[in-house]
């Protein structure tokens, strides 16, 4: 299955602006303090009464690392006293029984994913004690159903401890490369070797691990098309099952290490787009799918196949073969999606201690989803993951003339169709090759928040 992504520079050019990612509808900047843990605990409640409830997922946030990486935007602690994560550790179990005592025991959990931070700045002891946890308070499911992945930091496991990870129940790995040049590297202090990655993934395809992921970054400070260049040779031969390729934002104005990279090292805004189309030209060439969203995956992987097939899903993690579910979050500033409802837990340690201390769930803010958030949230799914609008089906989920109530964003998409982007006929809005890239740019025209509300977001391109 060879992919076709057409980049016209010209066009991406014109489109790339700021905007949402839509890893949810309405985005984070529509959460509410006033949805509190009563209101949680009511969409737990009404999720469990669905006619069929939906098997569970969840996001666990380990917020420690080791050392500051320069481009970083995470919530993290940076810290050397492994107390605290023991400490941590502890809290977390105990917001995991909290949680698992809202969901019926019947439901299953098919997704788990840790992210941070640095997941592996837990030993594998320290993990093991949290899948106990988790499988004793939400019931795994049977192995082959479950999507159960591990973000790693290779400067902090060993090949031993990878083939530990598998044998935890984690069937998914991805590491953190960004950039395997060494001026690169310096310039943000992340310094890791080609030859360490590689023996990683090596011990992840030894170990039995079903999907093994690389996440590069393109826009940081020394990079050149050469350099990156040199970094995709590395990556294509190593043959990563997934491939993840992140534009990166730099707002040092809002995220305080940012600062510490110079000025005078970073790309002009140019250089980032001769690196997205570098980035999509290999990729594509060395047979990788683009599934949209910087991310590519190979022919025969389950996105690849699930994209194929109309099943593609997405959620706060991106792009899923099992994302609908009813996910929870876990940790500080962890996100969640129970039901009709998004939470957002607290973002400082001590509030999240007190709270659980208090025989309380960590909840800081959400939002409860109305009519019209889940027709438009429905929209956007099919558009970001399906890359088509199919009003019959929208209209007959949501009793309404797709044509009449959306008249205006119709109207918006004009210029997209006129640029040869999209393709809007009677009955359907489908996005052309030339359009893949601007998908962003096509669901925020169904968005009715984005002209009156707080948020700044990434480049859309």
């Amino acid at each position: 299955m060879q992919d076709t992504l057409p980049f016209i520079r010209p066009l991406v050019e014109k489109y790339d602006r700021p905007g949402p990612r839509y890893t949810s509808y309405p985005t984070a900047p529509q959460f509410q303090a006033a949805f509190a843990e009563d209101d949680y605990r009511a969409a737990a409640e009404r999720s469990n009464r669905a006619a069929t409830p939906k098997p569970l997922s969840a996001y666990v946030h380990i917020p420690f690392c080791e050392s500051l990486c320069y481009y970083c935007a995470c919530n993290k602690i940076i810290t050397h006293n492994r107390e605290r994560a023991a400490e941590y550790l502890a809290w977390l179990k105990r917001e995991v029984e909290l949680q698992g005592a809202l969901f019926d025991d019947s439901r299953r959990m098919t997704q788990l994913h840790l992210g941070g931070g640095t997941p592996t700045y837990l030993s594998n002891d320290q993990l093991g004690e949290l899948m106990a946890a988790l499988d004793d308070a939400f019931h795994f499911a049977e192995p082959e159903a479950r999507e159960f992945s591990l973000e790693v930091d290779p400067r902090t496991v060993t090949p031993e401890q990878i083939h530990e990870l598998h044998a935890l129940g984690f069937n998914r790995l991805s590491f953190g490369v960004q950039d395997f040049d060494a001026r690169v590297q310096e310039a943000v202090n992340r310094i890791q070797s080609e030859a360490q990655v590689v023996e990683l993934v090596a011990a992840a395809r030894e170990a039995g691990f079903q999907s093994v992921s690389v996440d590069l970054i393109y826009g940081l400070p020394l990079q050149t098309v050469a350099s990156f260049d040199a970094t995709l040779d590395k990556i294509i031969a190593l043959r990563p099952d997934r491939i993840a390729a992140y534009s990166y934002a730099h707002l040092p104005e809002l995220f305080k290490a940012q600062r510490l990279i110079r000025p005078e090292d970073m790309p002009p805004p140019e250089r980032k787009i001769e690196l997205l189309e570098l980035t999509i030209r290999r990729l594509t060439e060395a047979g990788y799918v683009y599934i949209g969203m910087d991310h590519f995956a190979l022919p025969e992987d389950e996105l690849s196949l699930a994209k194929e097939n109309g099943t593609l899903q997405r959620n706060f993690q991106g792009y899923s073969t099992h994302a609908d579910c009813d996910l929870i979050g876990l940790g500080n500033t962890a996100i969640g999606k129970v039901g009709d409802s998004y939470s957002q837990n607290v973002k400082e340690t001590a509030q999240y201690q007190a709270r659980l201390e208090a025989g309380r769930l960590p909840v800081m803010r959400g939002y409860r989803l109305n009519a019209d958030d889940l027709l438009r949230r429905d929209v956007i799914n099919a558009l970001m993951c399906h890359g088509r609008i199919d009003f019959a089906a929208i209209e007959a989920d949501h009793d309404i003339d797709f044509r009449d109530h959306f008249a205006d964003a119709l109207a918006e998409l004009e210029e997209m169709a006129d640029d040869g982007l999209l393709a809007i006929d009677e009955g359907s809005i489908e996005v052309l090759p030339a359009g893949r890239l601007m998908m962003r740019n096509a669901a925020m025209a169904f968005d009715a928040y984005l002209s009156h509300g707080p948020g700044r977001y990434s480049r859309t391109v």
